[in-house]
Order: structure tokens, then C-alpha cells, then sequence
């Protein structure tokens, strides 16, 4: 079921950002009159599973689900409209245009004057960037939304008293159980989440860690090896730190041990088996090794009673308490707040984009612990079908998704946009010889790299079900 939840958010968002994009496409082509052959939905190689025609005011319809399978009328100044099946992304056919669909006996004939070709290459360049400019005002848009309705919750540094619990990866870098994060590099600390510190040192190249341990402020150096080690594929999801709390009794669950044992809610939980553990994570741990046991739990009550109670733990380790959590705090903003703060974050995403490119090519940062397919983009939507989380995912695909298409390798936009910006700097248009064997190139190169990325996902859960 967690596989479908996240199958079904990733297909939904890919379905938004595809349709959107290659209508960034359809509507310029129309505008400047250019005919549009198709417009897809995913890829159809062979067969489509749906595609649709209007003919004279009437639609007709074929798919592989009844017998009406030809169209009675092949016009090309008609455009089809298709799903396919395979959700690799989408395209619109544009007449007289090199793409992928490589209709190579079109661009025999003699230019005709609603085909591409046949256009300014003003227009044509506007139609190319269509896409990716719907894409990017999609993303920041999408941010903004976001903010405006949910706006931010977070938990303020300063509310962590009791400073963190360190996991290994974090006593590795250095960090102690009880400091307080001030500071990574130049960026102050001020939202408690171990993933700034992971992003300030693999983006940012940060080379310190402020803390204060036992009253004093130290500068922790991180080493170098640490940006390819926190961006490697078995680490990403691993915490580095997180909030130290001392363990007060908030509510139980249902049919708790703990609750028919004695206790009560204010309890404040000090020892497991004359074992201090008067931290969260302390107990946490402790209690886990301990599956279907008595234990003895101490607590502190009203501030000045010890009071010790025998309870049977569940088959899971636990006694059905969850803790008073830490005061989070949400940031609302107004439309007009919103719109502009949702802009700077999305830009402030494609600039870490860029960064991690930029480390990328310096060897810093590994591709193939980088790249992830459909199953890791699947995987960071999560096993719950939460909006504001599945929004924020999208707004991020659509910038991902206009910043690789901007990329100048041909068979994308980029691409595309590359030869035209040489056409109208030199005044010399690239024959259709030349751009036929580009975008053979630039396909195959493209193809490669999503065969590439989606057979590391592939390989990680080989070596996730053997254990290694």
C-alpha cells in the first residue's frame, strides 16, 4: 500500500507538470499559427493507450480498451490527442520541426508556411521556451501556495533547551550529546533540522560547525571527506542529530501498560531498570531491547515524589507513552507575502541545483550516489498522501524539470534554444541534416541517462534486499 500511495502522488504530479509544460508548447505554436500535429501525454511507441481527434465539431476517439482503433480522416491539420504508456514525460508534434518523433519525411518536403521551419526565428524560440517558462512560473507559484495556505512550522533552535542527541554520522563529524548547533559555516542556526547542516556542507561547501558545549562556543572543523559521504545514496536519509528532550509524560496510547501500571500524564520518566534514562531517546533505545519483559520504570511526579512501577512492555518494545513534544512555531503569511517569498525560495532551490552541478564536476559530489529514477523521486513524496508535502514536491519537479530541459543538449528545449540563439547571432540556420544528427545524439544521450538513473534505483534495492 506505501508503494501505491507513493506510485499514485508521483503519477499525479508527473501528469500536472507534463501537461502544463508541453502546453507551454502547444499555445505559442497556435499563437503564431505553426500546426501541431500531437499532443501527448507520455510516450506512445507502437501504440497509444488513448488518442482522440476533432473532426468537423465531433470527436472521435480510439483507444486499445475498444474496436475503433483507425480514423476515419488522416488530415494533418488536425492535432491528435493522446495518453501514452510509457511515463517518461510527454511531447507536442509540431509540423516542420527536427524532435524526437524524427520524422524525417516531413523535413523532405518543401517548407511550407505554417510549419516551424517557416517561422521567425523569434517565434520559433518563444514556442521552445514556452515549456520551461511555464514550468518555472508553475514552481514558484506552487511555493507561494503553499506558504499561503500552510505557511511554515517549524521548530526555533532556541527552544531546544537541552541541546541534541547525536547518531553516528554526527559523532563521526564530531558532535557530542548536549551541544547546542549555533552556526554551520557562515549560516546561523535557527530552525532546528540536521538537514541545514547536511546542505550548508555538501552545497556550501561548509567547513565548520559552531556549538556551545558545557558553556563554551567551539568551532567543530568538518572534513572534506563528508560532502561525498552525507550526499551518498546509503547516508541521505540518515540523521545526523535531533532535539534532546527530557522525557514528561504527555498521554498514552490506547490499552497502554504504562497507563493501567499507574502512571499519569506530568510523569516526568527518569530510570529503565535503575538505568538513567531521564532523555527521550535514552528511554527509546533502552526500552526496545526489551520486548514482552517486565521492567521497572522510575519516574518523577509533581516535581518531588520517585515513584517506581513493574509494567509489561508490548510485543514492540514500548509501554504506550508519548511525551509532551516541543513547542513548534508556524509563520502565516498573507497572499502578498507569500507570492514574493515563494519566488525567493524557489530560486534559492535552483541555486543549490546549480551548486550541487558545481560540485559535482569538481568530484565532490559522486553522480551515480546523486542521480535517482522514478522509484527515489516515488520515494521522497512518502508513504502518506499528505497535500501540502505532495505540492511542495511538485513545485520542486517543475523547477527540476525546467532547469534539466534548459539544458543546452539537443533532443531538449535547451537544445532546441541553443541552435536557435547561433541562428540569430550568426545568421546562418543549422541545416536540417546537421540538427537530425544532433538530436539522434542528444536522444540517445538523454535516453542513456534516464536508463542510468533509473537502474541505480534498481541496484540499490538489489543490494537493499540482500542485506548489503
Amino acid at each position: 500500500m506505501d508503494i501505491l500511495i507513493m506510485a499514485g502522488q508521483l503519477m499525479l504530479s508527473l501528469m500536472i507538470l507534463v501537461t502544463l509544460h508541453e502546453l507551454g508548447h502547444f499555445l505559442p505554436a497556435r499563437w503564431f499559427h505553426t500546426r501541431v500535429e500531437k499532443f501527448y501525454l507520455f510516450f506512445d511507441p507502437w501504440f497509444a493507450l488513448v488518442k482522440a481527434r476533432k473532426i468537423d465539431g465531433q470527436w472521435n476517439v480510439a483507444s486499445i480498451f475498444n474496436k475503433n482503433k483507425a480514423y476515419p480522416d488522416e488530415r494533418k491539420d488536425v492535432t491528435e490527442y493522446g495518453i501514452g504508456w510509457l511515463p517518461l514525460g510527454g511531447y507536442v508534434k509540431i509540423a516542420g520541426m527536427i524532435d524526437e518523433s524524427m520524422d524525417t519525411e516531413q523535413m523532405k518536403q518543401p517548407p511550407q508556411p505554417w510549419e516551424f521551419r517557416s517561422k521567425p526565428a523569434w517565434q520559433r524560440l518563444i514556442i521552445m521556451l514556452g515549456g520551461v517558462t511555464v514550468n518555472f512560473i508553475l514552481g514558484f507559484l506552487l511555493y507561494s501556495m503553499v506558504l499561503w495556505i500552510w505557511g511554515e512550522q517549524y521548530l526555533p533552535a532556541a527552544n531546544v533547551k537541552h541541546g541534541i542527541y547525536v547518531d553516528s554520522l554526527g559523532i563521526e563529524m564530531g558532535l557530542q550529546d548536549g551541544d547546542k548547533v549555533l552556526a554551520v559555516g557562515n549560516q546561523p542556526f535557527e530552525k532546528f533540522n540536521d538537514r541545514v547542516v547536511v546542505r550548508e556542507i555538501i552545497i556550501n561547501d561548509a567547513k565548520t560547525i559552531t556549538v556551545e558545549r558545557n558553556g563554551k562556543e567551539l568551532q567543530l572543523p568538518v572534513d572534506p571527506k563528508f560532502v561525498s559521504i552525507l550526499s551518498s545514496r546509503n547516508n541521505k536519509d540518515k540523521a545526523l542529530f535531533g532535539p534532546r528532550m527530557e522525557f514528561t509524560v504527555k498521554g498514552f496510547s490506547k490499552n497502554a501498560p504504562a497507563e493501567k501500571a499507574g502512571l499519569l500524564p506530568g510523569d516526568r520518566i527518569l530510570a529503565l531498570n535503575d538505568t538513567l534514562t531521564p532523555y527521550f531517546h535514552q528511554f527509546l533505545f533502552a526500552i526496545r531491547q526489551h520486548k514482552s519483559e517486565e521492567v521497572q520504570v522510575t519516574v518523577l511526579r509533581s516535581g518531588a515524589d520517585t515513584l517506581q512501577f513493574n509494567i509489561v512492555t508490548a510485543d514492540n518494545g514500548t509501554i504506550g507513552v508519548y511525551p509532551v513534544p516541543f513547542d513548534l512555531q508556524r509563520q502565516e503569511y498573507k497572499l502578498l507575502e507569500a507570492l514574493p517569498l515563494g519566488v525567493t525560495q524557489g530560486i534559492g532551490f535552483l541555486g543549490d541545483q546549480m551548486k550541487a552541478f558545481g560540485q559535482m564536476f569538481r568530484g565532490k559530489i559522486k553522480v551515480s550516489e546523486s542521480l535517482g529514477g522514478l522509484g527515489s523521486i516515488g520515494g521522497m513524496f512518502g508513504a502518506e498522501w499528505q497535500w501540502e508535502r505532495f505540492w511542495r514536491m511538485t513545485a520542486i519537479l517543475s523547477l527540476i524539470l525546467a532547469f534539466m530541459n534548459l539544458l543546452p543538449i539537443p533532443a531538449l528545449d535547451g537544445g532546441h534554444v541553443m541552435f536557435l540563439l547561433y541562428e540569430m547571432v550568426s545568421g546562418r540556420k543549422p541545416s536540417d541534416k546537421f540538427l537530425e544528427y544532433a538530436t539522434t545524439v542528444g536522444f540517445i544521450l538523454v535516453l542513456g541517462l534516464i536508463l542510468y538513473a533509473n537502474g541505480l534505483d534498481v541496484w540499490s534495492a538489489i543490494k537493499g534486499w540482500f542485506g548489503q
